[in-house]
């Protein structure tokens, strides 16, 4: 019996040597945990005090970006009248130029065989320009440029 006791004891004085250990180690890190807490609670604070501005700038923060895309609205809208007003003014112009296109040739056809009748009439084989298609020709150009 004697013997059985001895085990024992000496199993208890193991497992007692590691358990003072862990309470040392853990004894030491509380008492760095004490030393910190003041820290510890300024770090709490102000990480509350963070998150309290953070919540009341929230609903700031969704009035501003609704004011925002109101505004950002009425732009585009008033961008898409503005396009469709140009894309009318620019057919307009495209019918207008090619009106003006058909006159003119019409009138050159005109000119040309009227012209040829009277040379022919009156004996001239000499070219005279007219001014007054040249300027046509630059209107076109500058109608067709603005296509």
């Amino acid at each position: 019996m004697y013997n059985l006791e001895l085990i024992i004891n000496i199993i208890i004085i193991a497992l007692l040597i590691p358990t003072i250990i862990y309470a040392y180690r853990l004894n030491n890190n509380l008492k760095a945990l004490r030393q910190n807490q003041n820290s510890l609670a300024q770090l709490i604070q102000a990480l509350n005090e963070a998150t309290f501005k953070a919540e009341n700038s929230i609903p700031k923060l969704k009035s501003v970006t609704e004011h925002s895309s109101e505004g950002l609205k009425e732009v585009v809208d008033s961008a898409k009248e503005l396009k469709d007003d140009l894309l009318f003014i620019n057919e307009r112009a495209d019918n207008l130029a090619d009106r003006l296109e058909n006159v003119i040739s019409n009138s050159r056809n005109i000119e040309n065989k009227t012209s040829n009748t009277a040379q022919t009439k009156e004996g001239f084989s000499t070219n005279v320009k007219d001014t007054r298609s040249e300027a046509e020709l630059e209107l076109l150009k500058a109608l067709r440029s603005i296509k």
